[in-house]
């Protein structure tokens, strides 16, 4: 286990320069209890971003979710279903990065969630800053990434949905 963990350390991410800017694919959780979904923030930032990161190369985005579910919070899920497809363009706000278009395509998946679901983070960002979990009500007026999560939260639906944000617009 220890090797497959230094393994997962050292996978690339999909992060790939493009032109000006980069392509990042990514998968993110959406794990909802008692009317309160889980998200994820740290000290350098001032907003909450979703379970989730990076796809590894040549790992699929279920693949995906489930580690950095198991990563982020030490509880393995299950996936139940894709929520959302979303594209997002955004200006960069991270070391190396900042000023750079990024181009950001994600799958959210709704996780299957047991009754006993006690998150634990022990987890970091890629520049070593810890994260700290935090469970949100649609209703709360709090800076979040992705921005839809509030509204589209408050009564999930069955189907995929395609969501597009640019800030460019």
């Amino acid at each position: 286990m220890a090797a497959e963990k230094d393994q997962m350390k050292t996978a690339a991410d999909t992060c790939v320069p493009c032109g000006e800017g980069f392509l990042n694919i990514r998968a993110g959780a959406i794990i909802l209890k008692d009317g309160r979904f889980l998200m994820v923030g740290n000290d350098r930032f001032d907003y909450l971003y979703s379970v989730g990161g990076r796809l590894h190369f040549g790992e699929t985005a279920e693949q995906a979710v489930l580690r950095e579910v198991e990563e982020e919070t030490g509880v393995r899920l299950e996936v139940d279903r894709l929520g959302f497809i979303h594209e997002d363009i955004y200006t960069a706000d991270v070391p190396g990065r900042e000023g750079k278009t990024i181009y950001e395509i994600s799958f959210y998946f709704y996780m299957k969630v047991p009754e006993d679901f006690d998150p634990r983070s022990d987890s970091a960002t890629e520049f070593g800053d810890a994260e700290r979990l935090v469970w949100v009500s649609p209703d709360e007026d709090i800076v979040m990434f992705p921005t839809f999560f509030p509204e589209e939260l408050k009564n999930p639906s069955l189907t995929v949905k395609h969501i597009v944000t640019d800030e460019r617009k």
